[in-house]
């Protein structure tokens, strides 16, 4: 069996078993999803959605005007963004693609730039559904379109981020419905909220939560992107699903990555076996989630940005995990006694 041979390698370095911690398990993790026992890790991609949401425009749920979005994704073109530098650092393709962002950026011409607009960002959920069921699946399907390209490319590891103001309250939304972890459980500051603003935010997704029946929904995973998602976070899910049909490792971001994860995964099961969890994030909620996917995070170290920067900081693990696994000498060559002799 693969997961023997693997095994059998890992424990064969030149190490007390185990030293390694969840790079063994990593190393172990790529060869399954390669179907190999020696797995490498080829031009791995960075792909970021950007969107604009609907209930953002209220300032009920965000202390940044929806013009951010717009302005950022400009940021990530022109290498200012926390994403730009991580990625060139650890010599990472970025790609930025725009879901829905509500600003024309039709004169963008740039090799790492996608237009793939469905609409200058979703309706407002407080009043409507997000999305209509075709806009879902159009997301969908332009998301699987996408990570197929890149696989197609010559890429085998890829991790999604996102941009949009309000999103963190569609990934609580989500989270809500799909765990049925309270709403006030769900729900962090996203990007800044104070005290006053955060209470709001809770009171108006409860309403939200009842306007749509979201505990009815733990189970639809389209009604429910339609009800509350971002064009965004349906392109992410279309993405994770092609991705893991295309063997991929795919690396999972934050809250709002792991909560298109979530829907994902809903859809189809399979796709956790090819995910990597990049980090645990400060918002709050995340834990929470990855406890639900009983999922182990790479890093802890207090991330809550966005835009892929949690998966572009863990590839490099990644590679690590592969690298030793391949290049470390086992016992036997390097000549070193076990602990049986």
């Amino acid at each position: 069996m693969l997961q023997d041979q693997l095994q059998n390698k890992i424990n064969s370095k030149t190490k007390p078993l185990g030293a390694l911690g969840l790079l063994e398990d990593i190393a172990l993790q790529v060869g399954l999803i390669q179907q190999t026992t020696q797995p490498f890790i080829a031009r791995p991609t960075i792909m970021v959605f950007a969107a604009d949401h609907g209930i953002a425009a209220t300032g009920l749920v965000n202390p940044y005007p929806q013009s951010v979005t717009a302005q950022m994704v400009f940021n990530f073109l022109n290498g200012g963004a926390a994403i730009n530098v991580f990625t060139q650092m650890h010599q990472l393709q970025l790609i930025v693609v725009d879901a829905g962002v509500n600003a024309n950026l039709s004169q963008l011409n740039q090799p790492n730039f996608i237009h793939a607009k469905q609409g200058m960002g979703t309706a407002n959920y407080l009043t409507d559904h997000a999305m209509t069921a075709e806009e879902v699946l159009n997301c969908m399907n332009k998301g699987k379109e996408l990570a197929k390209a890149v696989a197609q490319s010559g890429s085998n590891c890829i991790g999604l981020g996102e941009m949009g103001i309000g999103n963190t309250s569609s990934a609580a939304l989500i989270m809500h419905a799909i765990t049925g972890t309270p709403i006030q459980a769900c729900v962090g500051r996203g990007t800044g909220a104070n005290d006053e603003q955060l209470t709001q935010k809770i009171n108006t997704l409860e309403k939200v939560a009842t306007f749509h029946q979201l505990d009815s929904l733990c189970n639809e995973p389209l009604t429910l992107l339609s009800a509350v998602g971002g064009f965004e976070i349906a392109m992410m899910v279309g993405a994770y699903l092609a991705a893991a049909a295309e063997k991929m490792v795919i690396v999972v971001d934050g809250f709002i990555a792991t909560a298109a994860l979530l829907i994902a995964v809903q859809i189809e099961p399979m796709v956790k076996h090819n995910c990597i969890f990049a980090h645990s994030s400060n918002e709050q909620g995340h834990a929470n989630m990855l406890q639900y996917l009983k999922a182990k995070p790479l890093l802890n170290i207090g991330l809550r940005l966005g835009e892929g920067t949690g998966a572009a900081l863990a590839i490099p693990l990644i590679e690590s995990a592969v690298a030793f696994l391949n290049q470390m000498a086992s016992f036997e060559q390097a000549g070193v006694s076990t602990a049986s002799e």
